[in-house]
Protein backbone atom coordinates (compact mmCIF):
# COMPACT_ATOMS: atom_id res chain seq x y z
CA UNK A 1 0.00 0.00 0.00
CA UNK A 2 1.21 3.06 -0.69
CA UNK A 3 0.53 6.71 1.02
CA UNK A 4 0.06 9.89 -1.00
CA UNK A 5 1.39 12.29 1.87
CA UNK A 6 4.86 11.71 1.57
CA UNK A 7 7.74 12.63 -1.43
CA UNK A 8 10.15 10.20 -2.93
CA UNK A 9 11.81 10.91 -0.01
CA UNK A 10 9.52 9.83 2.36
CA UNK A 11 9.10 13.19 3.95
CA UNK A 12 4.73 14.61 4.98
CA UNK A 13 4.10 16.80 1.78
CA UNK A 14 0.13 17.99 1.07
CA UNK A 15 -1.00 16.48 -1.80
CA UNK A 16 -1.15 18.63 -4.85
CA UNK A 17 -4.76 18.29 -6.18
CA UNK A 18 -5.04 21.68 -8.22
CA UNK A 19 -5.51 19.22 -10.96
CA UNK A 20 -8.72 17.59 -10.57
CA UNK A 21 -11.86 18.63 -10.68
CA UNK A 22 -14.27 19.42 -7.87
CA UNK A 23 -17.05 17.66 -7.26
CA UNK A 24 -19.65 17.68 -4.63
CA UNK A 25 -18.16 15.80 -1.51
CA UNK A 26 -19.84 14.61 1.25
CA UNK A 27 -18.95 13.06 4.36
CA UNK A 28 -20.59 11.51 7.68
CA UNK A 29 -18.67 10.83 10.59
CA UNK A 30 -19.81 9.54 14.45
CA UNK A 31 -18.27 9.70 17.44
CA UNK A 32 -19.99 7.80 20.88
CA UNK A 33 -19.69 9.07 24.18
CA UNK A 34 -20.92 7.60 27.80
CA UNK A 35 -21.87 9.22 30.87
CA UNK A 36 -24.00 8.39 33.59
CA UNK A 37 -27.35 8.20 33.18
CA UNK A 38 -28.58 10.77 35.29
CA UNK A 39 -25.96 13.08 33.35
CA UNK A 40 -27.70 12.21 30.16
CA UNK A 41 -31.20 12.79 31.77
CA UNK A 42 -29.64 16.64 33.11
CA UNK A 43 -28.33 17.60 29.71
CA UNK A 44 -31.42 16.54 28.25
CA UNK A 45 -33.60 18.28 30.76
CA UNK A 46 -31.46 21.60 30.73
CA UNK A 47 -30.16 21.43 34.16
CA UNK A 48 -26.28 21.16 33.63
CA UNK A 49 -24.79 24.44 34.84
CA UNK A 50 -22.47 25.16 32.36
CA UNK A 51 -26.15 25.50 29.79
CA UNK A 52 -27.20 23.83 27.01
CA UNK A 53 -24.70 20.84 26.02
CA UNK A 54 -26.45 19.76 23.21
CA UNK A 55 -26.63 23.31 21.62
CA UNK A 56 -22.79 24.25 22.68
CA UNK A 57 -21.55 21.05 20.99
CA UNK A 58 -23.56 21.28 17.77
CA UNK A 59 -21.91 24.74 17.43
CA UNK A 60 -18.63 23.50 18.22
CA UNK A 61 -18.66 20.76 15.74
CA UNK A 62 -19.92 22.95 13.16
CA UNK A 63 -16.53 25.40 13.95
CA UNK A 64 -14.52 22.62 14.09
CA UNK A 65 -15.45 21.83 10.64
CA UNK A 66 -14.54 24.71 9.22
CA UNK A 67 -11.03 24.58 11.54
CA UNK A 68 -9.95 21.42 10.64
CA UNK A 69 -7.06 22.87 8.47
CA UNK A 70 -5.40 24.69 11.41
CA UNK A 71 -6.03 21.31 13.34
CA UNK A 72 -4.57 18.85 10.98
CA UNK A 73 -1.54 19.96 9.13
CA UNK A 74 -1.72 17.83 5.69
CA UNK A 75 -5.16 19.02 5.27
CA UNK A 76 -6.47 20.96 2.53
CA UNK A 77 -8.44 24.31 3.40
CA UNK A 78 -11.86 24.18 2.19
CA UNK A 79 -14.92 26.27 1.18
CA UNK A 80 -17.36 24.33 3.36
CA UNK A 81 -21.26 24.83 1.78
CA UNK A 82 -22.91 22.85 4.76
CA UNK A 83 -21.66 21.50 8.52
CA UNK A 84 -24.09 20.08 10.72
CA UNK A 85 -24.02 17.90 13.70
CA UNK A 86 -26.74 15.93 15.11
CA UNK A 87 -27.22 13.79 18.38
CA UNK A 88 -28.92 10.44 18.94
CA UNK A 89 -29.25 10.04 22.47
CA UNK A 90 -29.76 6.39 24.21
CA UNK A 91 -30.94 7.08 28.20
CA UNK A 92 -31.01 3.37 29.44
CA UNK A 93 -26.94 2.86 28.25
CA UNK A 94 -26.09 7.12 29.19
CA UNK A 95 -25.03 6.99 25.49
CA UNK A 96 -25.23 9.98 22.99
CA UNK A 97 -23.61 9.19 19.27
CA UNK A 98 -22.92 12.46 17.58
CA UNK A 99 -23.26 12.09 13.80
CA UNK A 100 -21.78 15.22 11.98
CA UNK A 101 -22.13 15.43 8.10
CA UNK A 102 -19.84 18.27 6.08
CA UNK A 103 -20.55 19.20 2.49
CA UNK A 104 -18.20 20.86 -0.13
CA UNK A 105 -17.97 21.42 -3.82
CA UNK A 106 -14.34 20.92 -3.89
CA UNK A 107 -11.18 18.63 -5.43
CA UNK A 108 -10.78 16.83 -2.15
CA UNK A 109 -12.87 15.24 0.35
CA UNK A 110 -14.64 16.47 3.71
CA UNK A 111 -14.02 13.21 5.38
CA UNK A 112 -11.50 14.66 7.64
CA UNK A 113 -13.59 17.54 8.55
CA UNK A 114 -16.66 15.32 9.22
CA UNK A 115 -14.36 13.49 11.63
CA UNK A 116 -13.16 16.35 13.13
CA UNK A 117 -16.16 17.97 13.60
CA UNK A 118 -17.63 14.66 15.53
CA UNK A 119 -14.43 14.69 17.26
CA UNK A 120 -14.90 17.93 18.86
CA UNK A 121 -19.07 18.14 19.43
CA UNK A 122 -18.08 15.25 21.35
CA UNK A 123 -15.40 16.70 23.81
CA UNK A 124 -17.66 19.48 24.13
CA UNK A 125 -19.74 17.57 25.77
CA UNK A 126 -17.22 16.23 28.08
CA UNK A 127 -15.82 19.56 28.47
CA UNK A 128 -19.46 20.69 29.93
CA UNK A 129 -20.47 18.21 32.32
CA UNK A 130 -16.70 16.79 33.47
CA UNK A 131 -17.95 18.69 36.59
CA UNK A 132 -20.09 16.58 37.37
CA UNK A 133 -19.09 13.12 35.63
CA UNK A 134 -15.34 12.45 35.67
CA UNK A 135 -16.19 8.98 34.29
CA UNK A 136 -17.47 10.24 30.46
CA UNK A 137 -15.57 8.53 28.05
CA UNK A 138 -15.42 8.98 24.20
CA UNK A 139 -15.21 6.17 22.00
CA UNK A 140 -14.84 5.00 18.73
CA UNK A 141 -14.77 7.99 16.15
CA UNK A 142 -15.46 6.61 12.78
CA UNK A 143 -16.63 7.40 8.80
CA UNK A 144 -19.89 6.76 8.13
CA UNK A 145 -20.64 7.79 4.52
CA UNK A 146 -18.63 9.43 1.97
CA UNK A 147 -19.49 10.11 -1.32
CA UNK A 148 -17.53 12.26 -4.00
CA UNK A 149 -14.70 12.29 -6.27
CA UNK A 150 -13.06 9.39 -8.35
CA UNK A 151 -13.44 6.44 -5.14
CA UNK A 152 -16.82 7.02 -5.48
CA UNK A 153 -19.31 6.24 -2.22
CA UNK A 154 -18.68 4.73 1.01
CA UNK A 155 -20.31 3.25 3.62
CA UNK A 156 -19.17 1.54 7.12
CA UNK A 157 -21.17 -1.73 8.15
CA UNK A 158 -22.87 -1.30 10.07
CA UNK A 159 -24.25 1.78 10.33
Amino acid sequence: MSFNHFDEKGQAIMVDVSAKQPTMRTARAAATVKLKTETLTAILEGAVSKGDVLGVARLAGIAAAKKTPDLIPLSHPLAIHHAAVEFKTDQASGTVIVEATVRAFERTGVEMEAMTSAAVAALTIYDMCKGTDKSITIGEIRLLYKEGGKSGVYRSIPE
